[in-house]
């Protein structure tokens, strides 16, 4: 009993060193999770890029913007969910980008009924097929590039459009990689983003 004793408190002053260091060394390991979920592949030229839904703050379709400014793209088609005061956000998600200095005729507007990533990939691919796209820039947030990464070519190998993706990312206003963890906001992106990242890594 006693030896059963004294493994048990080395074990627990063990746990407990561990945690310590896991806390003192925080700032070297919890970036690791941030960059983790930033997929990057810069741009290039490319028949079109294509803004995914979901962004409060018009960073993804201000970048998209720079792309054509750029040179990189022609034009943008822009998806666009619902659920934005009885409005696809495609369509304030325009309305946005021209009052801060874009051309309206940059921007195609293509309202869905996407729910999920999933369910973007399965409406936006046969519009791009569609279009005779081959090459094209997918620009989305940085903490969900690369999940959206995998799933558009999860997707269009299961489609069989033949359509070369690159990621371009946009920085999130409240998601930073390097410092996630600081903020309660930061903390929630990473958590639902991580949450999303595995629950589609079992099939869910």
């Amino acid at each position: 009993m006693r030896r059963r004793g004294s493994l048990f408190l080395k074990l627990i002053g063990l746990a407990v060193v561990v945690f310590v260091l896991a806390i003192l060394t925080r700032a070297l390991w919890l970036p690791l999770f941030g960059w983790a979920l930033v997929r990057d592949d810069g741009p290039a030229k490319a028949d079109i890029a294509v803004v995914l839904g979901g962004d409060p703050w018009g960073v993804r379709i201000s970048k998209a913007g720079d792309l054509v400014r750029q040179g990189y793209v022609p034009v943008v088609l822009v998806s666009g969910p619902p659920g934005f005061y009885d409005e696809h956000e495609c369509e304030p998600e325009i309305a946005w980008a021209v009052r801060h200095g874009y051309p309206q005729a940059w921007f195609i507007p293509f309202p869905d009924e996407a729910r999920s990533t999933r369910d973007e990939a399965r409406v936006l691919l046969p519009e791009l097929q569609r279009r005779h796209v081959r090459q094209a820039l997918i620009v989305t947030t940085d903490y969900h590039s690369r999940r959206a990464a995998r799933v558009f070519r999860a997707v269009e190998r299961a489609m069989g459009v033949g359509i070369e993706f690159r990621m371009i990312t946009a920085p999130d206003r409240e998601f930073h990689p390097a410092t996630w963890w600081r903020d309660r906001q930061g903390q929630k992106i990473a958590f639902t983003e991580w949450t999303k990242t595995l629950a589609e890594a079992i099939g869910l």
